[in-house]
């Protein structure tokens, strides 16, 4: 039974408000403080910063708002109801960057590893719903052992939550996963439905099994990093967008994308004055490009002399390489950028480009961004493995993405644009608002030397001498069929345009299509290929 002193307060309670404040502070100290030095010490180490921390460099000073602070489990067994620590090892709330509202959650590694139990879950519910209902960017802070065992199914309840809240939000908020630790198992799926993945090298791993079971079930040995590092994920699975040395360079560049995405599907991106002239012309471009086909050039320099100020953020840098995604500005307004990198596979489109770039489309059609497609490809890789892995579902991905998409559209055709991968790369014909393109540009089913060997075979194989009569058929399909202004004379191409007035031109034509309003059918939703 209670005790009440003469004052009717319970013996040791403080008496009266300021009492109760004090109390009040130093709870507060005690959730902030976290577990122990000891533990802080041990995050430090591994080269880790606390979650506390990470909070503080992604949001703007002093812009942090903690939601159930609080917090604390009530599982019992194996030890649990001895330690209910505060925060129960997520920090939860909302703050700026930039001025503007982004929610946040990050897992504690020093309370339980991160691990997630059912209250820990139940924050991490409240708060997606919160940056939901609000219209706010999420970021996700990842640290964290997995679910945690002591509490069972429950856990793995919480998961379920995350996932579909995940899923809710898709298309809705922007969504971006920060791997700073490991995360093992079905944790992994929640990073995987979101728009953005960044990890940190030799502190965060991804993988759904790990380097102990992959070994028990297939003997193969492998260490964390090998099998689910930031560099495996970067470069080979295509999992992570993002990939760099420290933590802190990872944050800043958070905030850097959050600067080029809109709050929620209903805002446009942010808009930024550039003193970059919008009418700037760009001789370099002329000699940038080089007229033969056949020759290699970087596609990242075009992009630089086109955007403002040279800056652009590329999305999947490291992955499917022979494609680039980007996000830039272009007179201040924020623009996604899908282009063929010739040094790479001579910019053929493949399986994992289409891939990249499919879902590339998407974010910028969801996230209302603008679509500028530089094309400079040869077509589709041929080969018995892009056959057998399904090239044909997997380049209708990109081909969907680009007709479903209604935000404004605008390619430019650099050099060469062959067969079904022309179509493909946002055609006129599949629903760009503007098609341009260089006097350099070569728009046909396939190269001329190609299609020479097809139309004229009997003529060349009767010549009396073959070669000679197979390049002046090729220089004749080329004349016909090739010359730079076949494509504008019959309306595929909008105009023929100097390389060097490039710039202008599409600053000049999204000003223009900034109100574009496109209706598609009412439907449930798509059934895009798989």
């Amino acid at each position: 039974m209670t005790v009440l002193d003469e004052t009717g307060s319970s013996a040791g309670e403080p008496a009266d408000s300021r009492g109760r404040v004090a109390e009040l502070h130093a709870i507060r100290a005690e959730a902030l403080r976290g577990p122990s030095e000891k533990a802080t010490e041990a995050q430090h180490a591994k080269g880790k910063l606390t979650a506390r921390e990470r909070i503080e460099l992604l949001l703007d000073a002093g812009s942090f708002n903690e939601v159930e602070q609080l917090r604390r489990h009530r599982a019992t067994g194996f030890g649990l109801e001895a330690k209910k620590p505060y925060t129960d090892g997520v920090i939860t709330g909302w703050g700026t960057v930039d001025g503007r509202t982004v929610f946040v959650y990050a897992h504690d590694f020093r309370i339980f590893g991160g691990a997630l139990g059912e209250a820990h879950a139940t924050k991490i519910h409240k708060i997606m719903d919160m940056a939901i209902a609000a219209g706010a960017p999420l970021v996700s802070l990842n640290d964290g052992a997995g679910a945690r065992i002591q509490e069972g199914v429950s856990a793995l309840a919480g998961y379920g939550g995350i996932f579909q809240r995940n899923t809710r939000a898709s298309g809705v908020i922007p969504q971006i996963s920060v791997m700073l630790g490991p995360c093992a198992g079905g944790a992994a799926y929640s990073p995987a439905l979101t728009d953005f993945v960044f990890m940190v090298r030799e502190t965060s791993q991804m993988f759904i099994t790990g380097p102990d079971v992959v070994k028990a079930v297939t003997g193969e040995e492998i260490t964390q990093n090998g099998l689910g590092g930031a560099d495996v994920h970067a470069e080979t699975s295509g999992v992570a967008h993002f990939a760099y040395d420290d933590e802190e360079t990872c944050i800043a560049e958070v905030r850097y994308l959050l600067s080029m995405l809109p709050s929620n599907n209903r805002e446009n991106p942010p808009v930024v004055p550039s003193e970059d002239p919008a009418d700037r012309r760009s001789e370099v471009l002329l000699d940038l490009v080089p007229a033969d086909g056949n020759r290699p050039y970087d596609m990242t320099k075009v992009i630089e002399e086109l955007v403002d100020d040279g800056d652009y953020l590329e999305v999947h840098e490291r992955w499917a390489r022979n494609i680039i995604c980007a996000l830039a500005r272009l007179d201040g307004q924020v623009v996604g950028i899908v282009a063929n990198q010739p040094q790479s596979l001579a910019g053929v489109l493949d399986i994992e480009a289409s891939e990249k770039a499919a879902r590339f489309v998407q974010m910028c059609d969801a996230f209302n961004i603008p679509i500028i497609t530089l094309l400079d490809v040869p077509g589709f890789l041929p080969g018995v493995d892009q056959e057998h892995g399904g090239i044909i579902r997997h380049g209708a991905k990109l081909l969907y993405a680009y007709c479903n998409a209604t935000v404004p559209r605008i390619s430019l055709i650099l050099r060469k644009a062959y067969g079904g991968a022309y179509i493909v790369m946002d055609s006129q014909s599949i629903g760009a608002d503007l098609t341009y393109a260089w006097p350099t540009n070569e728009i046909a089913v396939m190269g001329a030397e190609g299609a020479a060997n097809v139309i004229f075979r009997r003529q060349i194989a009767e010549a009396e001498d073959p070669e000679a009569m197979r390049v002046r058929m090729v220089k004749e399909y080329k004349a016909e069929l090739m010359h730079p202004y076949y494509a504008a004379e019959r309306g595929l191409v909008d105009d023929v345009v100097d390389p060097s007035e490039t710039r202008e031109i599409l600053a000049r034509s999204l000003a223009m299509l900034r109100t574009k309003h496109a209706d598609l059918p009412s439907r449930k939703h798509g059934n895009p290929p798989q």
